[in-house]
């Protein structure tokens, strides 16, 4: 069953696949095939598509130009493979028979249980763009628990008070950690947390702008600030409250998360957190070497690369000089700014 081949349902071969990792079990032929071969694969995994899709493409070509370059340094041809809207163990059955060396995982859309289904095919294999604490399984990912502690840090800094945050109902990690971490430094920094300033929407542009503008159409209390969680769905944030002639950032300021190319030449430009993908690309395939050439199966590596905040125009804080309050006409309702 663990190379690809025989009649039986996916549920149980998903249940080998999961125990076959937990057990450290790596098959006869996964170890020869990775003895004899100098490819890595990488997997571009598109579950649902709702962040791995064109809005989302800059920051995986970031990911591949990192791998890429390292792997040439070290003697490994990359291979990207793209799967699509595919069970997780249609993925897995064409790992058993892939002639490479280990493999490298996109994991914005996998779940821990997509994780463990993965490692079971024996190879050695991380994960990009993920993080699981308590899974036995190698990460390398961004550090968004200090990401998030910047923009939050800042933003006090400035003088805001009512800080918002614009989560997503899309079920990624990042997305997760990142909203769990808002709410961990929005504590740690002093600052309250008003839930009617938490706002849900789809991780999309046009999900975004959608979900914002219904919200906006029924009346929410906007706060002064809102911290995104990441530059797509700032994007369709903003042009959503443009729709209702609220103005960036005099009557609110914005901040996103990836510093895609758009965020620096939009107007105002996006204050955004900075994390280098490439970075984490090349530090993948370190790990993913050293898996490769070790005697005997090591211990999880789980590295967390830091982030930088590019401070742009988006979020001027209320301690800056700001025009003084005007109308702002919301759908035809005037409100004051």
């Amino acid at each position: 069953m663990l190379n690809g081949k025989g009649e039986i349902s996916g549920l149980t071969r998903a249940r080998v696949l999961e125990a076959a990792a937990r057990l450290n079990y790596a098959p006869r032929i996964a170890r020869t095939r990775a003895e004899a071969a100098s490819t890595i694969r990488f997997l571009k995994i598109a579950k649902h598509g709702h962040t791995v899709n064109r809005d989302h493409s800059v920051f995986v070509s970031d990911y591949i130009d990192g791998m890429s370059a390292e792997a040439t340094r070290r003697g490994f041809t990359l291979e990207v493979v793209s799967h699509e809207w595919q069970n997780i163990i249609a993925v897995a059955d064409t790992l058993a028979v892939a002639p490479v060396s280990g493999v490298i995982a996109l994991g914005t859309e996998l779940s821990e249980v997509d994780i463990r289904v993965l490692q079971g095919v024996g190879l050695p294999i991380v994960f990009i763009d993920t993080f699981y604490d308590v899974v036995e399984a190698n990460f390398v990912n961004m550090n968004n628990e200090d990401a998030v502690h910047q923009v939050l840090a800042r933003l006090r800094q400035q003088g805001f008070a009512r800080i918002g945050f614009v989560a997503s109902h899309v079920e990624t990690t990042n997305f997760r950690l990142r909203q769990e971490a808002f709410h961990r430094n929005m504590a740690r920094l002093g600052l309250d947390v008003d839930p009617a300033h938490i706002l849900s929407v789809e991780s999309t542009h046009d999900g975004a702008h959608a979900d914002t503008v219904k919200a906006l159409a029924d009346g929410i209390d906007l706060a002064d600030c809102y911290f995104c969680t990441n530059d797509v769905i700032a994007y369709g944030f903003i042009k959503a409250l443009r729709e209702f002639n609220i103005a960036i950032p005099e009557d609110v300021g914005v901040v996103g998360f990836d510093n895609l190319p758009l965020s620096s030449t939009m107007e105002p430009a996006l204050t955004t957190i900075d994390v280098s993908k490439r970075k984490i690309g090349n530090l993948a395939v370190t790990v993913l070497d050293d898996l490769i050439n070790a005697a005997e199966p090591p211990p999880p590596v789980k590295i967390l690369v830091g982030a930088r905040l590019v401070t742009r125009m988006s979020d001027r804080g209320p301690a800056e000089p700001r025009p003084a309050p005007r109308s702002v006409r919301r759908r035809g309702i005037a409100e004051t700014a």
